[in-house]
């Protein structure tokens, strides 16, 4: 028991550099109340004494701000950095050497008694809050960024931010999306905005390449269409020009006037 309690102590010292001695840590760290709490919770819940079970989850909760449901099934080293407000519900599965920062919900989608919280590989780390909902599945290695919502499967070794969540980078290496290509294409920089930011103007733009997309693919099929029966057509996309579009440009178009203008 001594030797599963130093390594549980090893694995919190290499990801927080804050950690100074092991009875700040036992001493002093939710995450580490919340998750002893639980494993007692969880054992009493297996044996059937659910009432027991959910008291001392209650009890932790109060004590912590960390409410994790008896149920959850939990694997070894799971870090709880700052924890205030972590919920992890009923059904849910964390794997082994997992961190979760505050403010993560581990949730469901549903009112119907089945599986429907996450299940998190081995070596995720969710970001503060971020929310992981429905019955998806986490691979190992996956970094979820912070504030993200995901409802859909994240594979092994990626990483995934913005709301909704999606795929910035698999390995290490940036993951190009047909919008960033087209973007490049046109001399657009995507707005210049990180994909995660949650602005209107950038999901508005986000949205309009999108659908250049869809109708560059579309003119595509055609042109092979036209090609097949003989006819040639010219399928180049023109570059955006954007040099003469300057800030406070009020200029209007040759021949016309503004409005309200006299002549």
């Amino acid at each position: 028991m001594y030797a599963r309690l130093r390594e549980y102590l090893d694995s919190i010292y290499r990801r927080d550099p804050a950690a100074r001695s092991a009875l700040e840590i036992l001493t002093t760290y939710p995450g580490v109340h919340a998750l002893a709490i639980h494993r007692v919770a969880h054992w009493l819940w297996g044996v059937g004494l659910k009432w027991p079970a959910r008291f001392l989850s209650h009890v932790g909760r109060f004590l912590t701000g960390i409410e994790i449901h008896p149920a959850a099934r939990i694997g070894r080293h799971l870090f709880i950095d700052h924890g205030m407000g972590v919920v992890i519900g009923e059904t849910a599965e964390i794997g082994d050497d997992c961190t979760l920062y505050h403010g993560v919900t581990l949730g469901g989608t549903t009112w119907r008694k089945e599986k429907r919280h996450p299940t998190l590989g081995n070596n995720v780390v969710v970001g503060a809050g971020a929310k992981i909902i429905g019955p998806v599945t986490v691979g190992d290695n996956a970094r979820i960024g912070s504030n993200s919502v995901v409802t859909k499967d994240v594979p092994a070794d990626a990483t995934v931010v913005g709301i909704p969540a999606r795929v910035v980078s698999i390995g290490g290496e940036p993951r190009q999306t047909e919008r960033d290509r087209l973007a490049q294409r046109m001399g657009f920089d995507a707005y210049g905005q990180p994909s995660h930011v949650a602005d209107p103007i950038a999901h508005a733009i986000n949205a309009i390449l999108d659908h250049l997309h869809l109708i560059d693919h579309k003119l595509r099929v055609l042109s092979e269409a036209f090609e097949k029966q003989g006819i040639n057509v010219n399928f180049d996309l023109p570059k955006l020009e954007v040099s003469n579009l300057e800030e406070g440009d009020e200029r209007s178009p040759a021949g016309s006037e503004k409005p309200g203008s006299n002549s």
